[in-house]
């Protein structure tokens, strides 16, 4: 018998012992087609492992990063069922219970086996460092950050995102699956806080494709702003603005929100916040403070993390899963906690009315997309590269998990600029959600 077929036996011979000692109901499919268990059903849900390569690099280094680079050439791959599908298959023990249940000494024979098996390839992850994007906050930077992410390809954010081209968190009034119709809701919900007025001054900063200064100029008769840095979001807002006739009551900028003059009546950030970084909130707050006008609102809508027990370590205690985000996805991003937020805005002279945690909003959310994107994966390819197309998939799910499992959370934050008597803010809110 050659060595290669005895690491096929001693890795069958371990997969069926995990998957019998954890109760697992996934089969494995091996790189010579072999099968765990012998009788797995070609229509059953199974992880399909195809290179003897890609099991050496994860015994050898299991990290997020060399899981991912696997994940994104197909060398690990799931057949009739997706990652929901895989996770829902977890142990329902804890991890250290599971552990004491698997033979250690199996367990290490078939790794030794395994430890000096070449690598294989391709690895094209291992060239992206956004975890090295600058955050210094200049423009220059900004600019470069947020092209990373969001010039793409508009046809490919079109396949997974509603018909607006909402690309944050929606507003789901009951459970259901209308992505259309809950991503109308936020951006009505949005409105509604700010309580938007006919002919007032409304300030969107990171508009995106200008689906929110749009539906505010539409349905509240707003004056409405939008700036973005995405030059390709840039681009489609202005065409759909010009297509509906609006440009004289909505006007979209590619610009950085620190450049921008004036005063406005009103001003969301939606999803903009977590590109700032950590280092440039007193800028941030700043600007916000300078182009609110006196008797205005301002709504803060942004993705956070769980508090520690001090800032200093919150601020060092990153997960792995957040720093892959951070090298693969969102460069130069970073996530606050909503206390930061809170006080953040008492620091620069606002006064909090309201915040919202939309957690489950968007557990929900970010599943929709992965859905519809997995089931237009064909057509993502093409447009992207099959690569960036499963790594976005990895990542929705990822990003649909974290919410779910309240490893992230995200809120809306109502507030005003801080005086005397009578903020503005009806006394009760209870219009809101009638």
């Amino acid at each position: 018998m050659t060595a290669a077929e005895k690491r096929l036996n001693a890795i069958r011979e371990l997969l069926a012992h995990v998957r019998e000692r954890l109760g697992l109901d996934v089969g494995f499919v091996l790189w010579d087609g072999s099968v765990v268990p012998i009788d797995l059903s070609p229509n059953a849900f199974a992880l399909v492992i195809a290179d003897e390569g890609a099991l050496a690099a994860l015994i050898r280094r299991p990290k997020i990063d060399t899981l991912l680079n696997i994940i994104v050439t197909a060398r690990v791959a799931l057949r009739n069922g997706t990652i929901f599908d895989l996770l829902a298959q977890r142990p329902r023990v804890r991890t250290k219970q599971a552990l004491k249940a698997l033979d250690k000494k199996l367990a290490l024979k078939t790794a030794i086996r395994f430890l000096f098996v070449p690598r294989g390839g391709p690895w094209p992850l291992e060239a992206v460092r956004g975890d090295l994007a600058r955050r210094d906050g200049s423009e220059q930077t900004n600019q470069k950050n947020i092209q990373f992410h969001y010039d793409l390809s508009n046809e490919f954010y079109a396949l997974f995102l509603d018909p607006e081209m909402v690309y944050s968190c929606a507003y789901f009034a009951e459970p259901h699956d209308d992505i259309a119709r809950a991503q109308r809701d936020k951006l009505d919900m949005i409105c509604r806080k700010l309580r938007l007025k006919p002919d007032e001054t409304f300030l969107d900063i990171g508009c995106g494709w200008g689906a929110l200064p749009i539906h505010a100029a539409l349905n509240y008769g707003v004056r409405a702003n939008g700036v973005t840095l995405s030059d390709q979001q840039y681009s489609y807002a202005v065409a759909k603005v010009a297509r509906l006739g609006l440009q004289d009551r909505v006007t979209i900028k590619l610009m950085d929100y620190s450049r921008l003059d004036g005063e406005f009546d009103k001003i969301a950030s939606v999803g903009m916040f977590e590109h700032v970084g950590g280092r440039n909130y007193p800028q941030y707050f700043m600007t916000i403070h300078r182009l609110l006008k006196a008797q205005g609102f301002y709504l803060h809508h942004a993705i956070a993390r769980p508090a520690k027990g001090t800032d200093r370590e919150f601020s060092r205690n990153y997960s792995k899963e957040a720093r892959a985000v951070a090298r693969y996805i969102f460069p130069g991003g970073e996530l606050d906690h909503i206390g930061m937020s809170a006080a953040n805005l008492e620091r620069h002279g606002f006064e909090v009315h309201d915040i919202e945690g939309w957690r489950e909003h968007y557990a929900r959310t970010t599943r929709l997309w992965h859905d519809r994107l997995l089931a237009s994966q064909a057509a993502a390819d093409r447009e992207v590269g099959a690569i960036k197309a499963r790594l976005w998939l990895v990542y929705l799910a990822g990003v649909s998990i974290g919410f779910e499992r309240g490893r992230v959370g995200i809120f809306q934050t109502l507030a005003s600029k801080r005086r005397r008597g009578a903020s503005g803010v009806p006394l009760s809110r209870v219009d809101l959600y009638r």
